[in-house]
């Protein structure tokens, strides 16, 4: 019988249910499990629930665990009535008709930058709120309690819900709560104006719970304060100050962890909060991995012959440069831009070329991510390069030419609830543990200017 104290982490993300249980000294994965989600832009949290159910039971369950964080998407709005009953399914991040309401409310409000950090865009809390008053008065005028996704994940497994309504014992923690759109990062607080003007009344929010604090306990389990997916990511590969995450996943993410808070008036920086008492200025683009499946699939090859043919060119592609607009693009802010391919010539246009192309403007694309970083003050020491495609060498090698800091790639892993775990343990333990997070490539230093200096001309 082993002495060693297990802890977990979940991720409750878009597409499914993560859960691992570590070794609390070491981080060493111990078991897992996983569950799926269902697809579609709303989505009934019931089926969260019974993912997370199906999850920890192909973990073997939390008999023999002594903490639980749990991390999840961002955003997500789930609305509860006074008896603690969902009023209807929850609008997804990803959910874009709330649109409009984000427009509005940046009209309404013509210092809400200053009062939450980012421009409203459809994917926060409150425009979706805004949305439901707009369009379903009657279930608006029912909201009791709004809560995110990882909030009310963590209100269930505390034996709260229909059968025992608890609003005032709903939590959260500032990363997810910096996502709201009615949160204040600089004073750490929520901005109760702000909810009542979205929603067009007062409704219960959850308490914010701070980084090592427990959001409770039920028997001899601890809970961890939970993390939004992109915070809980920062923790899980523990990020500092100086760290910038660039994950390449079906969008692209390009996030920092600051001492100070952010706040773009343009839109493009979501001034968001970290998991650990700083910040995490955020930005996104809609194109990244699916670039690769776009040409890969062109070529007739995989993801590893595309990047072994991309290596075979010179950095530059010989002036063939891709634009990978393929789906619009969030960074810049061109939805209805399309991709385009420059510079072709009877020189450069070859298969190697194409191949290096998509993979350096995929890479340019999320540059141009951590240049709006850097215009609002965030000082890059190192990228962490993380995502499926990280992994392929041809990116981690185009990637060291594209940036101009050093560039490390993390073994694959289950970041978001590696960082629910860190959580857990430092609920249990009141110290944040440093585990180690191992390296699968860190290639030299080789910028070469030109990539970004022919993309940036076309």
């Amino acid at each position: 019988m082993s002495d060693r104290t297990l802890v977990a982490g979940v991720d409750s993300s878009t597409q499914s249910c993560k859960v691992v249980i570590v070794d609390a000294e070491t981080g060493a994965v111990v078991r897992s499990g996983r569950a799926s989600h269902p697809a579609g832009t709303e989505v009934d949290p019931q089926a969260w629930w019974d993912a997370l159910q199906d999850a920890i039971a192909e973990a073997g369950g939390l008999d023999d665990v002594a903490a639980i964080s749990v991390g999840g998407q961002q955003h997500g709005m789930v609305v509860l009535d006074a008896g603690g009953r969902v009023i209807r399914p929850a609008l997804l991040w990803n959910d874009t008709r709330s649109a409009q309401a984000a427009r509005d409310l940046a009209a309404e409000v013509p210092d809400i930058v200053e009062r939450t950090g980012s421009v409203p865009v459809a994917s926060f809390t409150s425009t979706k709120l805004r949305w439901l008053r707009d369009n379903e008065p009657e279930n608006a005028a029912r909201v009791a309690a709004v809560a995110l996704p990882h909030d009310w994940l963590t209100w269930r497994l505390r034996g709260f819900g229909p059968e025992n309504p608890r609003l005032d014992t709903l939590t959260t923690d500032r990363s997810d709560a910096s996502g709201t759109g009615y949160w204040n990062p600089t004073l750490n607080d929520y901005d109760y104006e702000l909810l009542t003007i979205a929603l067009g009344h007062e409704a219960i929010v959850p308490r914010v719970v701070a980084p090592s604090e427990s959001a409770g306990a039920v028997g001899n389990l601890v809970f961890g304060p939970g993390a939004g997916d992109n915070a809980g990511a920062a923790l899980g590969l523990g990020a500092v100050a100086g760290d910038v995450v660039v994950s390449i996943g079906t969008s692209g993410t390009v996030f920092a962890v600051t001492e100070t808070p952010s706040r773009d008036a343009s839109g493009t920086v979501a001034g968001f909060a970290d998991a650990s008492g700083l910040y995490l200025p955020l930005v996104a683009t809609l194109n990244a991995a699916r670039v690769l499946d776009s040409i890969s699939a062109l070529l007739g090859v995989t993801h590893n012959e595309l990047g072994e043919l991309a290596l075979r060119a010179q950095p530059g592609a010989e002036g063939l440069v891709l634009q990978p607009y393929f789906e619009g693009e969030r960074t810049p802010n061109l939805p209805d831009a399309t991709a385009t391919l420059f510079g072709m010539t009877l020189a450069s246009t070859s298969r190697e070329n194409l191949a290096r192309a998509a993979i350096e403007g995929l890479l340019c694309g999320l540059a141009a991510g951590l240049d709006a970083l850097r215009a609002n003050g965030v000082t890059a020491s190192r990228i962490l390069l993380v995502g499926g495609a990280a992994q392929n060498p041809a990116v981690s090698t185009i990637a060291a030419q594209v940036f101009d800091v050093p560039v490390v790639v993390p073994q694959p892993g289950e970041y978001v609830a590696a960082g629910a775990a860190v959580q857990s343990a430092w609920a249990l333990t009141g110290q944040r543990p440093a585990w180690v997070v191992p390296v699968s490539a860190e290639p030299a230093v080789d910028y070469r200017p030109i990539i970004r200096e022919q993309y940036a001309a076309v």
